[in-house]
């Protein structure tokens, strides 16, 4: 029984390391951003993220704020601003 008891220990404890290593691998995982300015989608990537911090900084606003929680007619000014930016021949639209 004491035996048992262990093993089921080390099975659980191997389901939580496994669990937080899984959890610590998908922290930065990339969405795709509807635009509706162009009406397309976008991968949001570390990419777009360093153009959304840049767009943060320009229009005054907290970069620490998810893009995703912005109101609708910001995520629009946010596209647009994007598609006028010095990248936007090199734009990846996905």
């Amino acid at each position: 029984m004491i035996k048992k008891l262990g093993i089921v220990r080390l099975a659980c404890m191997a389901v939580a390391l496994m669990s937080a290593a899984f959890g610590t691998a998908c922290f930065h995982r990339t969405y795709r951003a509807y635009d509706s300015y162009y009406n397309d989608y976008h991968k949001w990537n570390d990419r777009e993220a360093e153009y959304y911090a840049r767009w943060c900084h320009e229009t005054n606003r907290d970069p620490g704020r998810d893009y995703r929680k912005l109101s609708p007619d910001e995520q629009e000014e946010y596209w647009k601003w994007r598609h006028q930016s010095s990248d936007q021949g090199r734009h990846h639209k996905k």
